[in-house]
């Protein structure tokens, strides 16, 4: 398949809450076929951090939407005013807005985007025809964490909570030296807007494990089929998060585990594999929906 890549342009936000006012949308948008993915950011990101896999797929011909979710590509007072089902509702809206143009989706998402994901096809399962995991985390465990997040967890209080704050690993997720060098960079010259804060308030953190609790409960009823990408050497969160996911969906998912990327898989050295795997899974999916269709036309035809 072939299609125009059109030019990424920021979308008009398409919530109306204002406390989302300030915050500036970097949602993009990439027009192609009737099979779309939507992919989701992480957690003080933004859809920057899905650029590469988005431009892959959008070659292959695929309608690519990714959005901005709520209190992201803001202030910090922005992000902090939210919570997991703000970045959920905003989700779930940018959903309905692909589902427009595309017959076939796929809901893919990077840490926290993944976990958005899992509950967008857990909650639309008429939508939502596959899903894509990068990096899910359930737990912040991985080998560059501090040894307080562990103790994070005895926290239950938002007001206790946003008197903390999460600095960035040293790596920030990402192995390759220079990718890493240039995000660095970028990051000191950003105000939040592009490429997401630097750090994490501890509000956002609790949030997430919020959000992480919401979607362990409702892994029994994806049936999707599913694919989770990881890093085996990930900084943020071990493998033992994907391998947790994949045991308790409710169909066998597939599990591909990278061997020289860190946390931001769709940043990394092993990029292009992300995006081969995730186009290889979309254009499975696709084939499988084409051919369910048919067999239900001919099926018609002959009653």
């Amino acid at each position: 398949m072939s299609a125009e890549i059109t030019k990424l342009v920021a979308a008009t936000a398409s919530l109306t809450a204002s406390k989302e006012a300030a915050a500036k949308d970097t949602t993009y948008r990439i027009a192609g076929g009737k099979v779309g993915v939507l992919l989701i950011h992480g957690l003080c990101g933004t859809p920057a951090e899905m650029r590469f896999v988005a431009m892959g797929l959008a070659r292959a011909g695929y309608t690519v939407h990714c959005p901005t979710l709520a209190g992201h590509g803001g202030s910090r007072q922005d992000l902090v005013k939210t919570t997991w089902q703000d970045w959920y509702r905003s989700a779930e809206a940018a959903l309905d807005e692909i589902r427009k143009e595309c017959d076939t989706v796929i809901v893919g998402g990077l840490c926290l985007g993944s976990l958005v994901g899992l509950n967008l096809a857990a909650n639309n399962r008429d939508k939502v025809q596959g899903v894509a995991l990068f990096s899910p985390t359930l737990w912040i465990n991985g080998w560059a964490m501090p040894w307080y997040t562990k103790l994070f967890s005895l926290v239950r209080s938002r007001w206790i909570a946003n008197l903390m704050q999460f600095p960035d690993a040293a790596s920030l997720g990402i192995k390759c030296p220079r990718v890493r060098d240039f995000v660095r960079a970028a990051l000191a010259a950003s105000d939040g807007s592009d490429l997401g804060t630097v750090g994490t308030p501890g509000a956002m953190v609790l949030e997430h494990r919020r959000l992480a609790s919401a979607a362990k409960k409702i892994l029994g009823k994806i049936a999707q089929p599913t694919l989770i990408i990881h890093s085996r050497e990930d900084d943020y969160a071990n493998l033992n998060n994907a391998v947790y996911v994949q045991a308790n969906l409710a169909a066998p998912a597939d599990l591909v585990v990278l061997d020289d990327s860190y946390h931001m898989v769709t940043l990394d050295k092993q990029r292009h594999v992300v995006v081969e795997k995730t186009r290889s899974f979309v254009e499975r999916i696709a084939a499988s929906v084409s051919t369910a269709l048919a067999g239900g036309s001919e099926a018609m035809q002959a009653a």
